[in-house]
């Protein structure tokens, strides 16, 4: 077997070479997202509470595996963890294949589609973790804020692709349409990656050149930037899952594109600024990211027209964009070299909890106070984002003096 050692010189080409795996794992993770409550609730006859639960539960894989995927890296290497996340998409693509097969018998389908989802949380999780640490290996530390953000816009672009691609295939007749046809696609993807990863050096695990700390002690290094993360993911969470409810509440059409407005902001932030995260430091792109995501999420509330209601979006994409780089960079930092994997998992379960937590709150708000409040308690949540950045700054300021 050939191993490809070495790459072109330009460190993007070679960030893309590797983010590959990334966006595969992403189209993978979009493909069933339209058509698994379709099958759940009008193929197998459950309830929507049953369709619901059964696409979450590949956020609470994620979530749960996400210390174990970090912890891996930092210990064995990020491309053994980017072939076992590939290997258990491939599983889960099998199982999506299988529970289509299935459709007649209700609860072994239902049974095989929760295995499904499971798998793929977990194959998030390694893939995306040991993707991330493996450019950072072959591109450098103080890129690490690029390789971040490279891997956002693979990980969202990859969903935006994936789902109406599988909501094609799925409405496909014969035998390779519905499920089945969706599953042998998931199945077929990372199994091509996983022949390319294969293929490709691995880098060496720093976490056998120094110290490795509990994962206990390493969650307590970075928890001060991981609560600001959660606060900024309210008002990404308000607009992924409530732009739509809030567009039909108003009597506005149009909800479609400013949700498209929303992702295109967030990509071309992500790909024209990341650099100034290296340049400015993370702790100054955090505040003014989140102000201008206040400023969006503050333009949502007061919106008296569809216009309006586009420009914060944009504003709120454009503000959310840079805050999970801007701070990973520093909660990264914070842990040292050889604890990078597990840093990185344990910061990245704030930006779960923050888009999980923030749909059901906000549905809470809605009941009690209508739609557009919902943008101003996200902001609220957002503000305290900046108002504890601000003081993190400041708090390392008399650390960064000592050294």
């Amino acid at each position: 077997m050939t191993v490809l050692r070495s790459g072109p010189a330009n460190p993007t080409l070679r960030i893309l070479a590797v983010v590959l795996f990334n966006l595969i794992c992403y189209v993978d993770i979009g493909l069933p997202l339209a058509v698994i409550p379709l099958f759940v609730h009008g193929t197998l006859g459950y309830n929507t509470v049953v369709a619901g639960l059964a696409v979450s539960l590949q956020y609470l894989a994620t979530f749960a595996s996400r210390a174990q995927a970090g912890r891996f890296v930092d210990e064995r290497g990020a491309k053994p963890a980017v072939v076992i996340g590939l290997a258990i998409c491939v599983l889960a693509g099998l199982a999506l294949m299988l529970a289509g097969l299935c459709a007649q018998r209700a609860v072994l389908a239902m049974l095989l589609l929760v295995a499904s989802r499971i798998l793929m949380g977990v194959g998030e999780s390694w893939t995306a973790t040991g993707a991330i640490l493996w450019n950072i290996g072959r591109v450098g530390a103080e890129r690490t804020a690029q390789v971040i953000s490279w891997n956002g816009i693979t990980s969202y672009g990859g969903i935006a692709f994936g789902a109406p691609v599988g909501a094609v295939l799925a409405q496909a007749h014969g035998a390779l349409g519905g499920l089945v046809g969706v599953g042998i696609l998931s199945a077929l993807l990372p199994a091509l990656g996983l022949a390319l990863a294969t293929r490709y050096a691995a880098v060496p695990p720093i976490a056998k050149g120094g110290e490795v700390m509990p994962f206990s002690q390493v969650f307590w290094r970075v928890l001060p930037y991981g609560i600001v993360l959660a606060c900024g993911s309210v008002g990404f969470g308000a607009i992924s899952a409530c732009l739509s409810l809030y567009f039909a509440d108003r009597h506005w059409d149009g909800a479609a594109l400013g949700l498209m407005v929303f992702g295109l902001v967030f990509v071309l932030v992500r790909l024209l600024f990341s650099r100034q995260i290296g340049l400015r430091g993370g702790m100054k792109v955090a505040v003014v990211s989140l102000l201008v995501e206040v400023g969006g999420l503050l333009l949502l509330w007061r919106s008296a027209d569809v216009p309006s209601a586009d420009l914060g979006a944009a504003l709120t994409g454009a503000g959310f964009s840079l805050v999970f780089p801007a701070l990973g960079v520093e909660a990264v930092t914070r842990a040292g070299p050889q604890n990078r994997g597990a840093a990185l998992g344990a910061f990245s379960v704030f930006l779960d909890i923050g888009i999980g937590l923030s749909g059901p709150m906000l549905g809470l708000v809605i009941h009690s106070l209508g739609y557009g409040p919902m943008f101003l308690v996200s902001a609220l949540f957002t503000g305290a984002g900046v108002g504890a950045t601000l003081l993190l700054r400041e708090q390392a300021r008399p650390d960064a003096a000592r050294r």
